[in-house]
């Protein structure tokens, strides 16, 4: 899959939803019920995080979900990307790019939002043919006016921001010509995933697919 196709399914996939929900899972057995609430909810593409063991089974799970469409988050190496295919997942996101990452993705036909954080970056990714990419640490990088200030000289390249972005910043960035949704793991907190409360996740998803975009 080459880095054009890939940033065509990365758009397919962002235009799904407003708000992709970031989900950091310890416990594999809680990630059924909560992709099924997430999508009940409206928001259907799903991004579980590689930064603990239950992530691998928890994509297995989530893959099984109905209208769900669930990705792998922190990829680092071509292990990961070469495990996240194997557990289900449809599409991949890194917080930077490496060559080996990107030839890794292009290898196993997954669908990539490699992570930017500067022109340069964002230049470098472009030469490749990434067009669609992740802006990366969103907040503590400049926010939406760092990012809006890219649409300018870089007009052809569209992002899916994340980090540290929440439900009162997310229409600050969902308003930006250069943005095609938005990153959050608010809408998943953990103590509501612990207990159990899905109905809860459900209204936060609902409040959150509801963000014009």
């Amino acid at each position: 899959m080459t880095p054009a196709e890939q940033s065509r399914h990365a758009a397919e996939i962002c235009a799904l939803a407003p708000v992709v929900p970031v989900l950091v899972l310890k416990d594999a057995t809680t990630a059924a019920d909560l992709a099924r609430a997430l999508v009940a909810g409206g928001l259907p593409a799903l991004e579980v995080t590689l930064r603990t063991p239950a992530a691998l089974d928890a994509i297995r799970a989530m893959a099984e979900v109905p209208g769900g469409v669930v990705g792998a988050g922190t990829l680092l190496t071509p292990a990961d990307v070469k495990a996240a295919k194997a557990a289900g997942a449809r599409f991949g996101v890194s917080p930077g790019a490496t060559d080996r990452l990107l030839d890794a993705c292009a290898e196993a036909d997954l669908p990539l939002l490699p992570g930017a954080a500067t022109a340069s970056e964002v230049m470098s990714l472009l030469e490749r043919g990434y067009t669609v990419q992740k802006f990366f640490p969103a907040e503590a990088i400049g926010g939406a006016k760092a990012l809006g200030a890219l649409a300018s000289p870089l007009p052809q390249v569209r992002f899916c921001p994340t980090g540290g972005i929440g439900l009162k910043t997310a229409p600050d960035y969902l308003a930006l010509a250069n943005v095609l949704c938005v990153g959050g793991s608010w809408v998943a907190p953990g103590d509501r995933v612990a207990a159990g409360d899905w109905a809860a996740i459900e209204s936060l998803a609902r409040e959150a697919a509801a963000l014009p975009c």
